[in-house]
């Protein structure tokens, strides 16, 4: 793979991006990348972000011979320097083209929404891989999936990761004989333009709650909702949660660049939309308990009906407000040309890395552990839980980010008073923050009167501190991480066992000593 100056000139231009360029040689560029550590002869550098010149000057030694970036630096002299407006549109447009377009190569069906991302993008991927004679890749929270070798899977450091990278994998996946892509999209893709010119031949908007709003996020709620919507607007088939906040802005939305007869609209049966557009598909819960979850589908309009979509289905991850998300990830596939006979065994059997997973012990109730990380999904997570076991105490081991998503703190306040009896409060990604100020922000809004409140900041003890007080009955559950095997401190991503490892070890410990 390589790329001509001409080539990047003509991109720019044609985005009305190009500055200037300062050419000092015609050749073409045989690399690109953004991090100075990484660089091999003939590349062509991004300067993006917070970057310091001597970055330049470690890149321009190690091979680099080309710059894109917003200003002149005088230690780019003796490179092509390549300025423009805006860098990060320029690095996604020219990695897109160095890459040579891998997404045209691809059906991609994309995510967004406050909750269930991921979940739905596991769920399509599962119930869709056997059909596709396992030529599904993944680009998802959790992990990367971009072939069928076991190095062809590795952990995601972010749910959109940069742009170059964006393509990078998609190039990969196409290489490695993938004929489809699931992937989120989060609305700091957007923000931070991420996935500037991408198109998706589906789109899917699940939901939408306050999140990522602070210093380093979103700055207000409609800049985080108007950054999701733009997923619709990039895509050429949309589909639409009904039971959604917001649903008229996010349907006029979709309109803009999507001809109604392309957009879908689904919802829980009884559901009402905010909106005096028709339903495509309702579903209906027939059961939703801790190892069962069953849904019917039944399509309403003509072009739903086509699709040939209807009956039961069960979800292979338990709890009523996975119903929402499995019927979103079943659309997809039915507009990606799948019957209901292609994916029900995928479906029936999906499994996601730390999320909802149970582990039962002999004489502390039964522990949870799950991804769940915002008011939103935490609230649903308790609540179904709640439901299915009433009698039992609610105990629950949480934290919060820090830097960012500063609106959670209050929202784990809210949903621990709604739902749980127990709360230990530790630690969770604190970034450049005092782990201990951020609980005690949480703390602030949990009514203690009904919320027994404890604060551990080592999270592994936390995790044993909370089954050491559970009962049989008892429901604990261990809220954030899942299988994250990082913490994020002080800029440095230091190992973690995961929570679900932590569980697991602990339990064998004691379930063995109470033989």
């Amino acid at each position: 793979m390589s790329l001509s100056i001409q080539e990047i000139k003509n991109i720019l231009r044609e985005h009305d991006l190009l500055k200037s360029i300062n050419q000092v040689s015609d050749h073409n560029f045989d690399y690109v990348s953004y991090d100075s550590r990484d660089i091999k002869p003939n590349t062509l550098f991004f300067g993006k972000g917070n970057f310091k010149p001597e970055f330049v000057t470690k890149a321009k030694d190690a091979g680099t011979t080309g710059i894109v970036c917003e200003k002149h630096l005088s230690e780019s002299n003796g490179m092509n320097e390549i300025l423009v407006t805006n860098i990060q549109k320029a690095m996604s447009l020219i990695s897109a083209a160095f890459f040579n377009y891998p997404q045209d190569d691809l059906f991609i069906i994309a995510f967004t929404g406050t909750k269930g991302k991921t979940t739905s993008s596991y769920f399509t991927r599962d119930a869709i891989e056997k059909a596709t004679g396992d030529r599904t890749a993944l680009f998802s929270t959790i992990n990367t999936v971009v072939g069928n070798k076991p190095d062809q899977t590795f952990k995601s450091h972010l749910t959109t990761p940069e742009s170059l990278d964006v393509f990078k994998n998609m190039r990969a996946a196409v290489d490695n004989g993938m004929k489809y892509l699931i992937m989120e999209v989060s609305s700091q893709a957007y923000l931070k333009n991420r996935v500037y010119g991408l198109k998706y031949n589906v789109g899917n908007f699940l939901n939408i709650s306050p999140d990522h709003i602070g210093e380093n996020e979103h700055p207000t709620f409609a800049n985080y909702l108007h950054c999701k919507e733009q997923l619709l607007v990039n895509s050429h088939t949309c589909i639409l949660n009904a039971d959604s906040d917001h649903l008229v802005d996010i349907y006029y939305a979709a309109k803009t660049t999507t001809d109604p007869e392309n957009i879908y609209l689904f919802g829980k049966k009884g559901t009402t939309p905010q909106i005096e557009v028709d339903l495509d598909f309702v579903y209906e819960s027939i059961s939703d308990s801790l190892t069962d979850n069953d849904i019917q589908l039944n399509s309403v309009s003509e072009k739903a009906k086509k699709l040939g979509l209807d009956g039961n289905y069960r979800i292979g991850i338990p709890g009523d407000y996975n119903e929402s998300n499995a019927t979103a990830s079943i659309i997809s596939a039915g507009l990606a040309g799948f019957k209901r006979g292609d994916m029900i065994d995928g479906l029936a059997s999906a499994r996601i890395p730390g999320r909802m997973e149970i582990f039962k012990s002999k004489s502390h109730g039964n522990i949870h552990v799950d991804y769940a990380h915002n008011y939103a999904s935490m609230n649903a997570l308790l609540g179904f839980l709640k439901r299915q076991d009433p009698n039992g105490k609610v105990i629950v081991v949480v934290g919060s980010p820090g830097n960012k998503g500063i609106d959670r703190r209050k929202g784990f306040g809210k949903a621990l008073t709604q739902n749980a009896d127990v709360a230990f409060l530790t630690t969770d990604d604190p970034a450049y923050e005092d782990p201990m100020k951020i609980a005690k922000e949480i703390d602030n809004h949990i009514d203690h009167d009904k919320v027994d409140v404890h604060f551990e900041m080592d999270r592994e003890k936390a995790i044993k501190d909370a089954i050491n007080f559970g009962k049989t009955g008892d429901i604990i559950v261990v809220a954030g991480k899942g299988r994250d095997p990082y913490q994020k401190i002080n800029g440095v991503d230091t190992p973690y066992p995961t929570d679900s490892v932590i569980v697991e070890d602990y339990l064998e410990d004691l379930n063995s000593n109470d033989k």
